[in-house]
């Protein structure tokens, strides 16, 4: 199944994404007399999302094709976030071997490199990046996100999937020429408005063969920068799960965003997106502040 926050009415409002288009939560509960709630935020702290599951799986997919005239066609859709504050948003620095090459650096080897970033900075598909007047230098990095579906502390990797409501891309940005400076400078350099963007989709695991077969993509302007495939991060999604876990609480709505296979250098007027298999595509438009 896969949910989205679409702009709808001037207000934002979650959604279910089929093949044929897009249906509103509130149409579903018009329609089928369900109180789900309309904000995606809410439907996984409450556990409503895996409620939407179960209906969909027994009968509701049905239910809804048959109101096909309802749908918002996919190409006239319009994406938010999918949600605008998580308790918790964790990246993963360096988690692969080649990426860490690109920084002369070492990839670490015995626990992940994580870093947390605040909500601030989140934007959806389609809103501008915005390259700060403090950085010449600033990379955009694709990743696949983790979204954690159940309130969870020291969770196992072997039970690491029953506790995520699923995936989604993400373009991470990192204010590069800051970080050099000094690596104290990280959570600085990560944390500048419109440095987190995410969605268009929250893609259930049912919809995923197998997550470490997934390839993922840092596209720059149509042409791939670097692309690799999650088998070969050093830590890999369920190692990554139980291992924030076992560091503090982790709740419905937080965020694990798992590494990059390649940063590329943003400029104004640059379109930088995230593809992974079987996904849609997030895509960003660059504007640098300071060449206005």
């Amino acid at each position: 199944m896969r949910f989205a926050t679409i702009k709808l009415n001037g207000s934002e409002a979650s959604a279910v994404v089929t093949e044929n288009g897009v249906i509103p939560v509130e149409t579903l509960n018009a329609k089928f007399n369900k109180s789900w709630s309309t904000e995606l935020l809410k439907l996984l702290m409450t556990g409503q999302l895996e409620e939407m599951k179960i209906w969909f799986q027994n009968g509701g997919k049905k239910d809804i094709t048959a109101i096909a005239d309802e749908m918002i066609p996919l190409v006239q859709v319009n994406y938010g976030p999918l949600y605008r504050h998580p308790r918790k948003i964790w990246g993963i620095g360096l988690n692969y071997v080649e990426h860490a090459a690109d920084l002369h650096e070492k990839a670490p080897s015995t626990e992940p490199a994580s870093f947390m970033k605040p909500d601030t900075t989140i934007i959806g598909p389609g809103d501008e990046i915005q390259i700060p007047v403090q950085s010449k230098r600033t990379t955009a990095e694709s990743e696949l996100g983790i979204i954690i579906g159940k309130e969870c502390k020291d969770v196992s990797e072997e039970d690491a999937q029953r506790v995520i409501a699923g995936f989604t891309t993400i373009i991470d940005m990192t204010a590069e020429d800051i970080l050099e400076i000094n690596p104290r400078y990280l959570t600085r350099s990560k944390s500048f408005n419109t440095f987190f963007s995410f969605g268009p989709q929250l893609v259930t695991p049912d919809e995923v063969d197998d997550v470490l077969n997934l390839n993922v993509s840092t596209v720059i302007n149509g042409s791939v920068h670097r692309r690799n495939v999650i088998s070969n991060m050093t830590f890999r999604p369920w190692y990554l799960v139980s291992f924030h876990s076992k560091v503090m609480t982790l709740l419905p709505g937080d965020i694990i965003s798992t590494g990059t296979p390649g940063a590329v250098v943003i400029r104004d007027g640059d379109v930088v997106a995230c593809d992974i298999d079987g996904f849609e595509s997030l895509v960003n438009r660059v504007k640098d502040i300071k060449a206005t």
